[in-house]
């Protein structure tokens, strides 16, 4: 009786045909430029991009592993970069943009040329006392340094008594008198007070003189004379700007600022450190420079010699053409 045919068992299900065993393939390292691509699209954007496009290539001859990582590293150094660009420009314009308003204004000051006062706002307006005058004055520091040693004046309520204050500017060309209007700035003649006592206007230029029909002003109080510098702090604006609302239209509307009156020079809103212009000739400007206070009858002819002499250059804006000098100020 001969033997039934031998037929093997079936492989278990799953296994694979044929005489085995079958190892799985060994798999592909991860493309080492793919990584260094993705960390170098947070640190250093442009150098991201180099690493993810040569690991691309290597992928494509090597057959390595790496690709999602060398494309998300591409496509975020290419954001990161076109947004630094975006960020480069706007820093650039802006910068640009600050450097006209600093030549324009002679830095912290006031405009070369004004705007034509509008209908009924050609005068100063009324004084009407705010709620909060003098009730809490801050003198924050800036972003530069005090230009000449000098500590702020203390923050917080200063009185409006007595109503007027008295000090004597001493020039090189005479003598003024002004008197500080504590009822309307106390926080202003708070800081001009504080900056007088500690000698911070001794011996510093009045580095800008304007005679144009629109205005006409002497400019002092910076020690380093080119229109920039400051106390290193800074505090807000007070009469006539506190008369109106913020962001009133008629803020930027010019108005007159009647000679003799002593007023802040600012870079902007709530800028005002050391600078001060004393009126010499009735002027426009918009309603946005602190008057703090008046100069006395005398000592309008010290002022007008000073106007008489001119402008370096013979320019109508610029560095008064015999230079002025503030030997010291004194309070009364």
């Amino acid at each position: 009786m001969s033997q039934p045919p031998y037929y093997p068992p079936p492989p278990p299900y799953g296994a694979p045909y044929g005489p085995g065993p079958y190892p799985y393939p060994t798999p592909q390292p991860t493309n080492g430029m793919a990584i260094a691509s993705l960390i170098c699209a947070f640190v250093f954007a442009p150098l991201g991009i180099v690493f993810g496009h040569i690991s691309l290539s290597q992928i494509k001859k090597s057959g390595e592993e790496g690709r999602g990582l060398a494309i998300a590293g591409l496509v975020i150094s290419y954001l990161v970069t076109v947004l630094s660009i975006l960020v480069l420009v706007a820093g650039i314009v802006f910068f640009s943009w600050m450097a006209r308003e600093l030549e324009r204004t002679g830095g912290a000051g006031i405009p070369g040329r004004t705007t034509t006062a509008g209908p009924g706002s050609d005068q100063l307006p009324p004084f009407n006392p705010p709620a909060a005058l003098g009730a809490n004055c801050q003198y924050p520091a800036t972003a530069t340094p005090a230009d000449k040693p000098v500590k702020p004046p203390q923050p917080g309520k200063a009185s409006t008594t007595p109503v007027t204050v008295d000090a004597t500017i001493v020039t090189n060309a005479g003598p003024i008198v002004v008197h500080l209007d504590n009822a309307k700035a106390p926080c202003t003649v708070n800081s001009f007070e504080s900056l007088v006592k500690q000698n911070y206007f001794d011996n510093t230029p009045c580095h800008r003189l304007t005679d144009s029909r629109s205005l006409s002003v002497l400019q002092c109080g910076d020690p380093t004379g080119n229109g920039t510098g400051g106390p290193g702090y800074r505090f807000a604006n007070e009469y006539p700007t506190n008369q109106f609302r913020p962001f009133d239209p008629a803020l930027k509307q010019a108005v007159t600022y009647p000679r003799g009156t002593l007023a802040m020079a600012n870079a902007g809103p709530d800028t005002n450190g050391s600078q001060f212009f004393i009126v010499y000739r009735d002027s426009k400007l918009p309603p946005t420079y602190t008057a703090f206070g008046q100069v006395d009858k005398t000592g309008f002819g010290v002022i007008e010699d000073i106007a008489a002499i001119g402008i370096a250059g013979s320019a109508d804006d610029g560095k008064p053409a015999k230079p002025v000098t503030i030997k010291s100020i004194r309070l009364n």
